[in-house]
C-alpha cells in the first residue's frame, strides 16, 4: 500500500469517526432537550449521555443554541414524507397546507419539553436582535414560497404574498398557544379557517417604495466559475448555477429581497436565491430549519409542477459568495448577477440589487 493510500484511509477513518461523534452528540442532545427543555438543558449532561467530553461536544457544535437547532434540522431532514402527486385548488391547498403544518402540535400526554421539540418551538431560543431579525426575514421568505405555490394554482388571481403571510401568522399563533396553553382550540377549525382565507382579496400589489431609487445594474463581462455541488432546497436536485439566469446572494437579514427578484423576473428567467450568513452555525442553521420545514409541507400538498418557480441554495460555505468575488459576506449582504453564456454580464450590490439586475435591459449587450 502506498503512502498516499494510507493517508487517504486515515482521512476516511477520521471523517467516519467525526460523523459517529456528531451522531452521538445529536442523539444525546435530542434526549436532553426532550427531558429538560432548551432553557434547562446542560451541555455537560449531553456530553455525559453521549459518553464524550464537553470539548468533543463543542468541537462539533459551538453553542447550545447551535446544537438545539441542529437537533430540529435533523428531525426535519429525516421526516421522509412522500410528495403529492397532484395539486388541489387554492382554497383546498391552503387548508391542506394548514393540516400538514398542524401535525406538529404536541399530543395529549407529551411533556412540556417534548412538546416543544415536536412543535419545533424557538421560544426563548432567539432573544437577541440578530436572531429576531433573521427570524422575521426567513418568515418573509416562507411566505413568498407559499405564495408562489398558491399562485401556480390560480395565476389569474395575482399576487398572494399577503395571504400567505396571514396564514402563517394564524398558524404560528396557534403554535404559540399550543406551547403556552396546550389543548386550547381545535386544529380542524384552524385548517378550515385557513382554507377560507384563500378567498380573501387583500389588494396585494407590488409597490415597494425604494425601488424607483435603486441604482441600475452595472454591465460587466466577468468569468463565471460557479460551485457545482450545491443543492436546490426546493426540488432536492443540483442547483445548476452554470445555467443562464439571475443569481441573488442574500444575507439572512435581507431575505425579503427575494421577492424583488421574483417580481421583476421576465418570462423564462431562472431566479436562484443563494442564502449566506456570517454566522452559519446559528443564523444559517435557523434558515435551514425554517426553509426545510416549509418546503417539506409544500411538497406534501403541491405536485412538483406547482412548486415555487425559483431555485433556493443555502450557501453555508460561502462558495457562491466566493464565485461572485464577495470575500466577507454577512447578514446584510445583497448582491445580484445575471449569468449569460457562461459569463457574468450584469452585477449590482446593496439594497435593491436583486431588482436592479433582474429588471435590467441587456438585450444590446
Amino acid at each position: 500500500m502506498t503512502v498516499s493510500e494510507v493517508a487517504g484511509m486515515a482521512r476516511l477513518t477520521r471523517a467516519q469517526q467525526q460523523e459517529r461523534t456528531r451522531a452521538a452528540v445529536l442523539a444525546a442532545a435530542r434526549q436532553e432537550f426532550a427531558d429538560s427543555g432548551y432553557a434547562d438543558a446542560k451541555v455537560d449532561r449531553i456530553a455525559e449521555r453521549a459518553e464524550l467530553t464537553r470539548g468533543a461536544v463543542y468541537s462539533n457544535f459551538p453553542s447550545k443554541r447551535a446544537l438545539y437547532l441542529a437537533v430540529l434540522v435533523d428531525a426535519v431532514e429525516h421526516a421522509g414524507t412522500a410528495p403529492a402527486s397532484s395539486s388541489p385548488g387554492p382554497a383546498e391547498a391552503m387548508g391542506a397546507f394548514a393540516r400538514v403544518w398542524l401535525e406538529r402540535l404536541p399530543l395529549t400526554g407529551d411533556t412540556p419539553a417534548g412538546g416543544k421539540l415536536q412543535l419545533r418551538s424557538l421560544a426563548g431560543v432567539f432573544d437577541d436582535e440578530p436572531g429576531r431579525s433573521a427570524l422575521a426575514q426567513v418568515t418573509r421568505l416562507e411566505a413568498l414560497l407559499l405564495a408562489l405555490a398558491l399562485e401556480s394554482r390560480a395565476p389569474a388571481r395575482g399576487r398572494r404574498v399577503r395571504l400567505a403571510e396571514l396564514a402563517l401568522t394564524l398558524l404560528n399563533g396557534v403554535g404559540h398557544l399550543a406551547d403556552a396553553a396546550p389543548g386550547f382550540g381545535d386544529p380542524f377549525d384552524v385548517a378550515r379557517a385557513c382554507g377560507h382565507l384563500a378567498g380573501l382579496d387583500l389588494a396585494d400589489v407590488w409597490d415597494a417604495p425604494h425601488l424607483p431609487f435603486v441604482s441600475p445594474a452595472r454591465r460587466v463581462h466577468d468569468a463565471w466559475d460557479p460551485p457545482a455541488d450545491l443543492t436546490d432546497q426546493i426540488t432536492g436536485r443540483p442547483a445548476g448555477l452554470a445555467a443562464d439566469g439571475v443569481i441573488v446572494l442574500l444575507g439572512a437579514g435581507r431575505l425579503e429581497a427575494a421577492e424583488e427578484a421574483v417580481r421583476a423576473a421576465r418570462p423564462g428567467d431562472q431566479i436562484t436565491v443563494a442564502v449566506v450568513s456570517g454566522d452559519p452555525a446559528e443564523i444559517g442553521r435557523l434558515v435551514r430549519l425554517r426553509v426545510g420545514d416549509l418546503v417539506e409541507c409544500l411538497r406534501r400538498v403541491f405536485a412538483p409542477d406547482d412548486w415555487p418557480p425559483l431555485r433556493l441554495v443555502l450557501d453555508e460555505g460561502a462558495a457562491v459568495a466566493s464565485a461572485l468575488a464577495i470575500p466577507d459576506p454577512d447578514d446584510a449582504t445583497e448582491v445580484a448577477a445575471r449569468i449569460r453564456g457562461g459569463a457574468v454580464v450584469a452585477m449590482a450590490r446593496g439594497r435593491g440589487a436583486a431588482h436592479a439586475v433582474t429588471s435590467a435591459a441587456l438585450e444590446a449587450q
